[in-house]
């Protein structure tokens, strides 16, 4: 590849003639503008300059190379042209941040799930916890996900022989060490360096099946490459406009060897995360220098709007405020499942469902399961919790007969932190429950180990819970061993979760300049 000076890239900084720089390769991204997801304005901010500081922590490293066309990957930067690197000044606020990462608890101290999550929000960037911490509106979903839990009480069976206890069981027939499944989550490298592949060899070293986001900060194969031999995985999908893009993309994971394909579909519009949203107001230094002096710049948009590339023609996005702009399709629907079931063998999973309606209608259809998810809170808010739905979507599955059906999985997510939270959806009919955050910040707080430590903990819960609660194998557990009389209730006395509610953040209401 020809050598291209920073001189000569620095003369293509508009919206006629845009180049960037991404890890030392220079990049025509021109005609590419007008389709980023995130809006042209983030990629024009770096027009004629180097990228790559941005890029990274919000994007797979192949994604450039992968989705721009070969002709439009101009050349290398001359190393004889790039001027000295001034190196930034330290904020008093990114000392205090550093300082808290070398005084974090040693991992022996970690005694709970919601022990890292306090860590996380000591030791993130406050873009990255707002955009992790984030849910919809007023935030009452994400709340009342964990609190749906308190309000089911257990109903312990005693004098059995609970000297042995086994909480291994099969997700659509595949063994895991534990009735849990790593829910996906995206954008793991704004939290830690090696993102999401944390997750991928902790699970390896401990038998538990991780589910591989759309919008992972690594590149997908980085991930199954990560994986040891026998290493289950799933693939969360975001259905893209462009149909042959998704055949492509869902075949290439089964071929990789992907178990299970779960197509998230409570998403048509991604929902608006006000606390995200503050976060990424920014000022004028924000606005890139075609921008200057125009009007109608929206400056509330801010980094998630950017953290994909690709558009239509790839995989590699978040929070979008205009579905217009989104590669998530709206358009999806019911008549698309028998083209998913022609184009993989792969078994599939609606995730994102809150009805009895849907959950007959995703049966009827002949797919795998469902997962009983509002997406962590994030998408429509005031929509009520996954396991408060169970119930209701159980006793309308038995009406197609009998239950538990191996033919046919329900999955629960949102909230969970404790394993007797698992038990308890367990019991009310669930196959397995997903956790997303509660790992995700356990390996912003201590990387791979934390991811490790966290699985310790839910074993340790586990055992405790199931010999108290006199089950000795998931299968022992029922309905009559929990009382959920009380989960409908959303109004009266619910037992406070302490822990939760310290690290919860409120929401924040628009603030006043400061004055001079």
């Amino acid at each position: 590849m020809s050598l291209i000076s920073t001189h000569t890239i620095a003369e293509h900084a508009t919206a006629s003639s845009c180049w960037i720089i991404v890890h030392g390769k220079v990049y025509d991204v021109t005609d590419f503008l007008p389709e980023h997801p995130g809006g042209s304005k983030i990629i024009l901010k770096y027009a004629g300059a180097d990228a790559t500081e941005a890029y990274d922590p919000i994007h797979p490293p192949d994604a450039i190379t992968t989705h721009l066309p070969k002709e439009k990957h101009l050349g290398v930067v001359d190393p004889n042209t790039v001027a000295k690197v001034v190196h930034k000044e330290v904020t008093a606020e990114e000392k205090i941040r550093q300082e808290l990462i070398v005084a974090r608890p040693s991992l022996d101290e970690i005694v709970n799930l919601h022990d890292f999550e306090a860590i996380a929000k000591a030791i993130l960037s406050p873009k990255a916890w707002a955009y992790y911490s984030s849910a919809s509106d007023d935030e009452i979903t994400i709340r009342e996900n964990r609190a749906a839990y308190q309000r089911i009480w257990f109903r312990p069976r005693i004098l059995r022989d609970v000297s042995v206890v086994d909480w291994s069981t099969t997700i659509l027939g595949q063994r895991s060490s534990l009735p849990v499944y790593i829910s996906a989550t995206a954008l793991g490298k704004l939290g830690h360096p090696d993102g999401e592949l944390n997750l991928t060899r902790a699970a390896g070293k401990h038998g538990v099946i991780q589910m591989i986001p759309t919008l992972a900060s690594c590149a997908f194969d980085e991930i199954v490459d990560a994986a040891v031999p026998g290493q289950v995985q799933f693939l969360q999908l975001y259905v893209n406009r462009d149909r042959e893009i998704t055949r492509k993309y869902v075949q290439h994971a089964e071929k990789r060897g992907v178990k299970g394909l779960f197509i998230t579909v409570d998403a048509p519009q991604l929902g608006r995360r006000e606390k995200d949203m503050r976060m990424k107001f920014v000022d004028e230094s924000g606005v890139a220098k075609v921008q200057e002096n125009q009007s109608g710049i929206r400056k509330d948009e801010g980094v998630a709007r950017a953290i994909s590339v690709g558009a239509s023609k790839s995989y590699v996005t978040d929070h979008i405020e205009c579905i217009n702009q989104s590669f998530i399709d709206p358009s999806l629907s019911w008549k698309d499942i028998p083209w998913f079931k022609s184009i993989t063998n792969m078994p599939i999973v609606l995730k994102g469902v809150a009805t009895p309606e849907d959950a007959l209608m995703a049966y009827d259809y002949g797919l795998a399961g469902i997962v009983l998810s509002n997406h962590g809170g994030r998408q429509l808010d005031t929509a009520r919790s996954g396991i408060e739905n169970l119930i209701e979507v159980v006793a309308a599955l038995k009406t197609r007969g009998p239950w538990p059906n191996p033919k046919f999985e329900v999955f629960v997510d949102g909230g969970v932190r404790r394993a007797s939270d698992v038990l308890k959806a367990i019991a009310l009919g669930a196959s397995a429950v997903g956790v997303g955050r509660a790992f995700m910040y356990s390996f912003c707080a201590y990387g791979q180990e934390g991811v490790e430590k966290a699985f310790e903990i839910i074993q340790d819960e586990l055992m405790m819970n199931m010999r108290l609660l006199g089950a000795r194998t998931i299968d022992e557990l029922s309905p009559e061993m929990v009382d959920a009389n009380a989960l409908h209730s959303h109004v009266g006395l619910t037992p406070p979760d302490n822990l939760y509610n310290t690290i919860y953040q409120p929401l924040a209401l628009a603030q006043f300049k400061t004055r001079l």
